[in-house]
């Protein structure tokens, strides 16, 4: 069925949504942000900061555009004389107690209480300097959260979302009036797996991360649109950098994949995208010894010993590499006896209650599905075991090494120890260094963006294996990680048609099964 549709007037432009739509979303498509604190469109609506005023024709009061459907010939004004000094007035009392500690606090150049104060607020207070602030300590209410009363302006979204999406309510509104503040139930700590969300729900610098306190200004951040690594669930997320380091992982919003939130081992799973004890030169063994050498050098090294392989060979890959990376992998030993396996590692699953199909999965592996795609299988021991007694084995970002009986080819981040019997090891950027994409566990194609430089020479693997391809004759070296897509969606009849153009950044599903 069609779907029915509404039409109204928001500050003079005409808009058709959807029956039943919010008037605070409806104004987001005719241009217009609504001030608001209260409201998320992850969360239920509560209704009870009053900062999202309007006026709306033929009503006799103000109307918070959280809460009022629209409807059929409403004319909304949201810059009206009485909608703007009503949410004035609003901020005026949000801003009685709240502390003036923008200097020192983590949510300063985020934060919506200085953005719509800027926008919306009077210019100067009418309070006396000599008005005391109330104060209370700050409250450690987890693992990695703080709670900063002082700052807090009571919109509720941390209650809500640990009650209503969590389904672990530890969180409520003690006391009442100018006494209250967000309490913790004494006998628990806000150590949900996906508790972080409260600190990106939070308006203001209330809610606090640990792990990020202090460590940079928002205004010194650069972000870039990634994925989660941490398991097979896909999650969007956006990667912080300050001086090339990632410093902070966030959700970003994806209504079919994680909606709006990240649990928090994936937030917290970054730190080896910083290692500093990386790969940053080609080598090549001579001597019985690993020498830096440059890359001419090395892909040489690797052709030479490619022509010459017996019938049987090994790839061991890992489930992080980009799909562009596997497929240039397997197109290496084409008309090879060829066995590709990749291993995952396995850990607890852990939901998010109130949204359906959300959780981080027990397998640990952001790009299995998309190995499968490609030919790659599961049975990691028997391709170990394989490798034994195959003439080349290549290794792709993996710690597990076969004992060496054939020639080796190391290709990844880092050196483990057993790498070093290899014949040729190849430096490669994480997924923070380089673009490319992954298949999620729904089958789902989404792509990630490069956030920061790959250390010294180390270069993305598909360029890697797409310049090995060309030297052993299998087309033209890509130049690009939208160029290396598009000849991966050529070859596999799962992502025919697709493109980096239409992924977008929030992905499209490819032509396969769903995972049960």
């Amino acid at each position: 069925m069609p779907e029915e549709l509404v039409n109204l007037t928001i500050d003079g432009v005409p808009v058709s949504v959807s029956k039943g739509m919010l008037v605070i979303e409806a104004a987001k498509q005719a241009g217009v942000l609504v001030p608001h604190y209260c409201y998320h469109p992850g969360l239920p609506v509560a209704g009870v900061c009053r900062m999202c005023l309007v006026e709306i024709e033929k009503q006799p009061k103000l109307a918070i555009s959280c809460a009022t459907q629209v409807a059929e010939g409403m004319v909304v004004k949201t810059q009206s004389a009485a909608a703007k000094s009503a949410r004035t007035g609003v901020l005026e009392f949000l801003l009685i107690n709240h502390p003036l500690d923008c200097p020192i606090c983590d949510q300063a150049g985020e934060c919506e209480l200085q953005d719509f104060t800027f926008q919306e607020g009077r210019a100067g207070t009418r309070y006396s300097p000599d008005y005391p602030k109330r104060f209370n300590p700050v409250e450690d209410f987890g693992p990695d959260v703080l709670y900063v009363p002082n700052r807090c302006i009571l919109c509720t979204r941390c209650v809500r979302f640990m009650e209503d999406v969590a389904r672990e309510p530890v969180l409520n509104v003690s006391e009442r009036g100018d006494r209250a503040y967000i309490g913790v139930h004494p006998e628990t700590r806000l150590d949900h797996p996906w508790a972080g969300n409260v600190v990106d729900l939070c308006p203001v610098g209330s809610l606090l991360s640990k792990d990020f306190l202090h460590k940079a200004r928002a205004w010194e951040l650069d972000k870039t649109a990634s994925l989660c690594t941490g398991c097979s669930q896909g999650c969007n997320v956006t990667l912080d950098t300050r001086e090339n380091v990632v410093v902070r992982v966030r959700p970003r919003p994806n209504l079919e994949v994680n909606r709006y939130f990240i649990c928090d081992h994936g937030r917290m799973n970054y730190r080896w995208m910083n290692r500093g004890d990386r790969i940053e030169a080609p080598l090549v063994k001579r001597g019985g010894e690993l020498h830096a050498t440059d890359w001419q050098d090395a892909l040489e090294r690797v052709t030479t010993t490619l022509r010459g392989a017996g019938p049987r060979v090994v790839s061991l890959v890992s489930p992080r590499a980009s799909t562009e990376a596997l497929f240039f992998a397997r197109e290496l030993f084409r008309g090879l006896d060829w066995t590709g396996a990749f291993q995952v590692v396995m850990g607890e699953e852990a939901p998010l209650a109130g949204v359906p199909d959300l959780a981080l999965r027990a397998e640990r592996a952001p790009n299995g599905r998309g190995a499968e795609l490609l030919g790659y299988g599961r049975e990691y021991a028997a391709a170990l075991a394989a490798a034994e007694s195959a003439a080349v084995v290549l290794v792709l970002d993996e710690p597990d090494i076969p004992v060496r009986a054939g020639t080796l080819i190391y290709v990844g981040t880092v050196l483990p120890e057993r790498a070093r019997d290899a014949e040729v090891v190849l430096p490669i950027a994480n997924v923070a260094e380089e673009d490319g994409s992954f298949v999620n566990r729904d089958g789902r194609v989404q792509r990630y963006a490069q956030a920061k430089p790959a250390p010294g020479m180390a270069r993305p693997a598909w360029w890697v294996f797409s310049e090995l391809g060309a030297a052993l004759g299998h087309g033209e070296p890509v130049g690009s990680a939208a160029e290396a897509f598009e000849r991966v969606a050529q070859a596999i009849d799962a992502l025919r048609g697709l493109s980096y153009e239409q992924l977008g950044f929030v992905g499209k599903p490819a032509a396969v099964p769903v995972a049960v």
